[in-house]
C-alpha cells in the first residue's frame, strides 16, 4: 500500500485543451463582465462527485486562479483542489454535439453516464 500526501496551498496543476480555450473564450465575448470558469466539484451522482462548472466575474475567497490564456482565467475553489489535481479539460464537438470532457487523474470509478466520478 502506498500513501500520498497532499498540499492544500500548493497551486492545483489543472489545464486546458486549446479547443476547450477556444469555447471559453467565445462564451466570455458573449457576456464581457466573466472573467472566466469556475471548476468546482459537488457531492452528486452514483459513484460519488460530478464537476460543477460555472462562468464567474472575479475569483471568490480561496480560489486559486490559473490563467491558462492571456484572456482565459480557471479557478479553482480550495476544496475542489486536490479531487482536480492534474485535471485536463477539454471541449469537443460531434455533429450537433458539443461536449465538455475532464481527463482527471485522480478518478479512479465513473458512472455509466460518464456524470459523476469518484477518487
Amino acid at each position: 500500500m502506498s500513501t500520498e500526501t497532499w498540499d492544500p496551498t500548493a497551486p492545483a496543476s489543472v489545464s486546458m485543451t486549446d479547443a476547450a480555450i477556444q469555447h471559453v473564450r467565445k462564451q466570455l465575448l458573449k457576456n464581457p463582465a466573466m472573467q472566466g470558469i469556475r471548476l468546482g466539484i459537488k457531492k452528486s451522482g452514483c459513484s460519488g462527485f460530478k464537476y460543477d462548472i460555472e462562468f464567474v466575474a472575479a475569483a471568490t475567497e480561496g480560489d486559486q486562479i490559473i490563467q491558462v490564456a492571456d484572456d482565459v482565467k480557471l479557478f479553482v475553489p480550495a476544496e475542489a483542489a486536490a479531487f482536480v489535481q492534474g485535471t485536463v479539460i477539454d471541449f469537443s464537438k460531434e455533429g450537433l454535439n458539443s461536449t465538455i470532457k475532464f481527463n482527471n487523474p485522480n478518478a479512479k470509478d465513473l458512472c455509466g453516464c460518464g456524470e459523476s466520478f469518484s477518487v
